[in-house]
């Protein structure tokens, strides 16, 4: 590592704990790494744009941001809850299941988990702790950990970006998500079970089943976005983008014209969200964009390959190695730094290794997943404490159980590439 790089690292963490953004301190680290080695200046500004304005496929981030505000605004959530309900209320701590498997559906129209946690898990967190079912700490830990399947389960914003970094179809990394999702979620619910047992926890008057047909009529159009939209990729009769347009249009039209429950002040708050949210990620790109020029000038993805090869890792090792610095990273660095920073620098030797770039990537992004409910600095456990208003201390407690069960599933997605491979496979992948 050259002086200038050190400086600018000292630079970006610096200017970051001071308050600055993270994508504008990675823009000034890296300006200031351009400056010290000699370099064109201008070359950051150069970077940023073509990365920018060359990209297609990062159109589809804030459609895919849009098209769960829209959801949001509408009555779709509604809906979508008392068909949840219907089919796992009944159980005991059934409103506990029916947070989990509202993730599971709500993750094929948001791709985001923080969109799930703001939206649905607000509602789930008030459902959850009315006349004193639950605690407010489990279920504000229950909201959060759940909310981590969203962006898993195709749609999934960081696997957009995880295919712009790495050059994978962005179809096989969507359809390679969704086992392990439903993993994840199976895992939450098996832990429920034991959970509501030991703590008895309520039971939810059941629904009738005469009525299942009507609650699944009325929720029927929200179910159809994920059949529509991964139709639209794997029939290729539209790229990812367009496919990500489309569901925006449709959950609009549905809100509007089917449930006619979203009026025109819904929608510009739904566009003014959206474009805020979209601005914030979008300068954590540009950022990353700059700082990446930084490390390829640097040299450091080769050397890293070289001292790993030198060292004569096994896949295996590599896996395990990658999946312990990402989790301990998680600790600290928000998900898209990590797959803008960190995996690109990881990603030439997982590729010498001959490990596939669908089963690398999904596994990245649990991975990352998980690390918004660690503690310390869990993005989601600080989201959830100001929605609960609960104690820090409170929240990772009921969040421990959680995540082990979600760290045991992290290692079968490792070390069974079939669970992440399978689907796509079966659709023509020859990885």
């Amino acid at each position: 590592m050259s002086t200038a790089f050190a400086i600018a690292l000292a630079t970006i963490v610096v200017l970051s704990l001071l308050g600055l953004p993270v994508g504008h301190a990675m823009i000034a680290g890296s300006v200031l790494y351009l400056y010290a080695k000699g370099l064109d200046m201008g070359t950051a500004a150069e970077q940023l744009l073509n990365g920018m304005y060359t990209s297609y496929l990062l159109l589809a981030i804030p459609l895919f941001i849009l098209a769960a505000e829209f959801m949001n605004s509408g009555s779709i959530m509604d809906r979508l809850l008392r068909f949840c309900n219907a089919l796992v209320g009944r159980w005991r701590g059934g409103l506990a299941q029916v947070n989990v498997l509202q993730s599971v559906v709500f993750a094929s129209m948001s791709g985001s988990a923080l969109a799930d946690a703001a939206g649905s898990g607000k509602i789930m967190q008030s459902l959850m702790t009315r006349d004193g079912k639950y605690p407010a700490a489990f279920a504000a830990a229950l909201t959060a950990v759940s909310s981590v399947i969203g962006p898993i389960i195709p749609p999934s914003i960081p696997l957009v970006i995880y295919a712009l970094v790495s050059d994978t179809s962005i179809g096989y990394l969507f359809l390679g998500g969704v086992i392990p999702g439903l993993l994840l979620g199976a895992v939450q619910m098996g832990l429920i079970a034991a959970v509501a047992k030991k703590r008895n926890f309520p039971v939810e008057p059941a629904i009738p089943l005469r009525e299942l047909p009507r609650v699944t009529w009325e929720a029927f159009p929200a179910l159809m976005m994920p059949v529509i939209l991964l139709g639209l990729l794997y029939s290729g009769v539209t790229t990812p983008t367009e496919a990500a347009a489309a569901a925006a249009a449709y959950a609009l039209l549905v809100s509007a014209l089917l449930y006619r429950s979203i009026s025109w002040g819904d929608i510009y708050r739904s566009l003014d969200r959206s474009a805020r949210i979209t601005i914030s990620i979008g300068m954590l790109i540009a950022g990353a964009l700059v700082f990446n020029y930084v490390v390829t000038v640097e040299n450091i993805p080769k050397t890293l390959a070289a001292f790993l090869k030198g060292h004569e890792l096994s896949p295996i090792a590599y896996l395990l190695m990658v999946n312990l610095l990402l989790l301990i990273l998680g600790c600290f660095l928000e998900g898209t730094t990590i797959l803008l920073v960190i995996v690109p620098v990881l990603l030439p030797t997982a590729s010498l290794l001959g490990i596939d770039p669908v089963h690398f990537g999904v596994m990245v992004v649990v991975n990352i997943m998980i690390g918004l409910v660690t503690p310390p600095y869990g993005l989601l456990l600080f989201m959830m404490m100001k929605i609960a208003d609960v104690p820090l201390k409170d929240l990772v407690r009921e969040v421990l159980p959680f995540l082990w069960v979600m760290i045991g599933a992290l290692g079968l997605i490792t070390f069974v590439p079939g669970l992440v491979l399978f689907l796509p496979r079966l659709l023509g992948y020859k990885g």
